[in-house]
């Protein structure tokens, strides 16, 4: 499959209308939060029963984010965008004009179809940028969804203080017609599918069931209790239909998840540690913003309003986004299982500093900055490493599918750090309130899976050199009897050595001026045999040995002039 040149517009605004679409879409998760305590009065309905206006959002977007990424591949991922955004249009509107349950209920479903955006956004950089452009485009975009997140709780806290609760949807429904209007006007279209696939519906039911199982048990065990038979016939449920999905997408022509490909150690481990760092993230936003919010007179709460605290944590969404480009650097020189490897650690030591801090709003906040741009470099660099080992067709899904791990991560650790803060209270004034205790056990356990996530990067595998100009060579086809061979040049002593070492690099510590056609026309790309490859996998080697080239050439002008710099300096203290 041949792809287009990146259009014109895409040196403009594509990156920042993605990046709005990405705020807008993590908005939706934060949206209600400062809503949770009125939702029974203003519902007329039960704290049980209101408590799924969060719960139906992230089952919608966890089984709606791997089906849309597919579509996305198959029919474009702009023209998905645009899909999605209707359903985050008609949320919206059906929330701010509900007066009960179950329109709220199917109004934050609505919304959860939206998330989908998310993904697709990132997958469509790939498509739409040149390819030095997209590295810090993916790491922009994905510090947005922090900025979502973060910015969006003291946003809503103060409307819903000062202003009637519907206004929150009401805005959301006009930020959503404005992304859905930037996407239709500065967004180029992006490729379909050369061949066009059927959506495997079999698969789709089948992950999507086992999502609802999966998640229901976890998000909602401890209402029910771990051992009732509802929780653990859900999380039964989960495992049995998870195999029987597994076995029916491998057989299946056109799967809805290649697990062959999801299978390959860089795309497996990534999704490992996606989990790992969805975990470690989730648990600093539940600890954090509780302790800020307890009574100042328990010895540990400080005392803060919910929009106060929502401004204490605002800090850590700008310092996301503040260190995506330097997350871009760092994948650039050293490469994404670097930034991956070292946003872990700094998660890490976010948690360190809450520990330690935890006595000051702005110990607290100050940890939260840290974490955040752990978190920032982690998420710029899990796109980079899922898209550098799928073939272009697959982008879309691939990366739906790892924002699901994130997911199922936040959805475990919500679980896991509300056991942990059930089990160790104290009760005061006749209210039982999280200890002291449970919350340093909280933070340690996020400081704990962090860890665990840097380590499970450690087993990426490294990115290979690329191969030297001899190998690329002896890879041409055979030449046919029509096709007359090329002579090999005869051998000139030991310079083919050194420059098998330094590759086109080696002409910039000569004493003469190379031949300008030399430096500035390089070895011309060769196909590899097509009986070998697939199209797309031929065009997905011809990109990154085009890539690879564009590399080599700005290497080659550095080089190129720390040799003259080192020749000058020489002849200097000659004189």
């Amino acid at each position: 499959m041949v792809h287009s040149a990146p259009s014109p517009r895409s040196g403009g605004g594509i990156v920042s209308v993605l990046a709005v679409a990405g705020i807008v879409g993590s908005l939706m998760q934060t949206l209600v939060v400062p809503l949770i305590g009125q939702l029974p009065r203003l519902l007329h309905a039960g704290a049980a029963d209101t408590s799924w206006v969060i719960t139906v959002t992230l089952l919608v977007g966890a089984v709606a984010t791997p089906v849309i990424g597919k579509l996305g591949d198959l029919y474009g991922k702009r023209t998905m965008m645009l899909v999605c955004s209707v359903p985050l249009i008609a949320g919206s509107v059906v929330c701010a004009l509900s007066g009960s349950l179950i329109p709220m209920i199917a109004g934050r479903g609505l919304q959860g179809l939206g998330v989908g955006m998310i993904p697709l956004g990132v997958s469509a950089l790939r498509d739409l940028l040149p390819p030095q452009r997209v590295g810090p485009a993916i790491a922009l975009m994905s510090s947005s969804m922090g900025i979502g997140g973060a910015l969006g709780l003291p946003i809503s806290a103060a409307v819903a203080e000062y202003a009637d609760w519907r206004v929150l949807f009401w805005g959301s429904a006009a930020l959503s017609v404005l992304v859905a209007v930037l996407i239709w006007l500065l967004v180029p279209a992006t490729p379909a599918a050369a061949v066009r696939a059927r959506l495997d519906l079999v698969g789709a039911l089948g992950l999507g069931a086992a999502l609802v199982c999966l998640l229901l048990g976890v998000s909602k065990g401890g209402d029910w209790g771990w051992s009732s038979g509802t929780t653990l016939g859900l999380l039964g449920g989960a495992v049995v239909l998870a195999l029987l999905w597994g076995l029916w997408e491998l057989r299946v022509r056109d799967p809805l998840v290649d697990l062959r490909t999801t299978a390959r150690p860089q795309v497996l481990l990534t999704n490992v540690a996606s989990i790992l760092v969805g975990f470690a993230m989730y648990a600093q936003s539940l600890v954090l913003m509780q302790i800020l919010q307890l009574p100042a007179a328990l010895g540990y709460g400080l005392g803060q309003s919910m929009l106060a605290a929502g401004l204490w944590m605002a800090p850590s969404g700008l310092t996301m986004m503040a260190v995506s480009s330097l997350g871009a650097r760092l994948s650039a020189a050293r490469g994404p299982r670097t930034s991956l490897f070292v946003g872990a650690l700094v998660i890490a030591a976010g948690y360190g500093t809450a520990l330690g801090l935890m006595g000051w709003s702005w110990g607290l906040m100050i940890a939260g900055c840290v974490g955040s741009a752990g978190v920032g470099l982690a998420y710029g660099a899990m796109p980079a490493l899922i898209m550098g080992a799928v073939p272009r067709s697959e982008t879309a899904s691939a990366n739906s599918f790892n924002t699901l791990m994130r997911s199922i991560g936040t959805s475990v650790c919500a679980a896991v750090i509300g056991v942990v803060l059930a089990q160790l209270t104290v009760t005061v004034g006749g209210h039982t309130l999280p200890s002291e205790t449970g919350f340093r056990t909280a933070l340690l356990i996020g400081c704990g899976v962090a860890v665990v996530a840097a380590l499970v990067t450690l087993t990426l595998p490294k990115a290979k050199a690329a191969a030297a100009p001899a190998p690329v060579a002896a890879a041409t086809p055979a030449a046919s009897p029509a096709t007359p061979a090329t002579p090999a040049a005869p051998a000139a002593g030991p310079a083919p050595a050194a420059a098998g070492v330094l590759g086109p690099w080696e002409d910039a510590f000569r004493t003469h001026d190379p031949a300008p056609e030399a430096r500035h026309h390089p070895r011309p790309v060769q196909p590899e045999a097509t009986g070998v490859l697939s199209l797309t996998e031929r065009d997905e080697l011809l990109r990154l040995r085009r890539e690879n080239a564009e590399l080599r050439r700005e290497l080659d002008v550095l080089l190129r002039g720390a040799g003259v710099w080192l020749k000058n300096l020489a002849a200097d203290r000659t004189e």
